[in-house]
């Protein structure tokens, strides 16, 4: 496996930004003879770090390397900051339109992976959970299935947030610039549920659905909620929630068998 640590100019973001890509089949040939999943061409997982993260998130703090290896699978990890993966407002934060529309055309030109929404998917934790599901919903000509660890599915809690309030993330001027006026969310792209009527009623393609979440967790009852929606819509989901709260433990124990999912093994 090869891991390019890679800068480029975004020009939805204005400037450059960091981004990690596990890409397998580098080695000895001898390793991948008998693999049979390089009997086909290469699949993507866009992969999303969670608040306070990083690029490097998962590439060190779980063993998406070696799955990369194991299943002919290219690992795309960008940098979302906290951005929730939204386009906000002012020009330069455009993170909806950087990572589901630049950076998968950039990783087609110059890698030649991710070239159908068959062969890509999209997965998170956390914020990143929340942005594979917006992102997953936003651009299914891009991602052909989602992945959602212990999403950070709040757009409820911020658009009943008012002016001096917050949570003990951040507050309110935060939630408002990165959301949008907390009054019009629930209307706007930054609902899921919204994303998916629009996208029903457009009949475009709805990408598969993983949803997994530990059962100690405080975000379990928010995913509770957005998979009794997708049910009721008749959506494709698998839903998980297992012994667990919000942490790395978790995500490595659902990081595989995900995958699994996404590859339909």
């Amino acid at each position: 496996m090869a891991r390019i640590e890679l800068n480029y100019f975004s020009q939805a973001l204005g400037r450059g930004t960091d981004v990690t890509i596990l890409l397998p089949g580098d080695g000895p040939a001898m390793a991948f003879a008998q693999n049979p999943f390089y009997e086909r061409p290469c699949k993507t997982l866009f992969l999303l770090h969670g608040f306070y993260g990083c690029h490097l998130d998962w590439p060190l703090n779980t063993c998406a390397n070696q799955l990369a290896t194991d299943y002919n699978l290219a690992i795309v990890c960008p940098s979302g900051e906290n951005s929730f993966y939204l386009n906000q407002k002012g020009s330069y934060n455009a993170y909806d339109t950087f990572v589901g529309v630049e950076l998968v055309d950039y990783v087609r030109k110059n890698f030649n992976i991710a070239l159908t929404p068959e062969d890509t998917f999209i997965g998170g934790l956390s914020m990143g959970g929340y942005g594979a599901i917006h992102l997953g919903l936003a651009h299914p000509e891009s991602f052909g299935k989602i992945i959602a660890l212990s999403s950070a599915l709040i757009y409820r809690e911020v658009a009943g947030m008012k002016p001096g309030t917050g949570n003990a993330v951040a507050d309110y001027d935060y939630y408002f610039q990165t959301f949008g006026a907390p009054e019009t969310l629930m209307e706007r792209e930054a609902n899921p549920e919204k994303q998916l009527l629009d996208l029903k009623a457009a009949g475009g393609k709805i990408p598969d659905i993983f949803m997994a979440v530990g059962t100690d967790d405080m975000l379990r009852d928010l995913n509770r909620v957005l998979r009794d929606f997708f049910v009721s819509e008749d959506v494709p989901v698998v839903y998980y929630e297992s012994p667990g709260i919000h942490d790395w433990k978790f995500w490595n124990e659902y990081l595989e068998p995900s995958i699994r999912w996404a590859l339909e093994l």
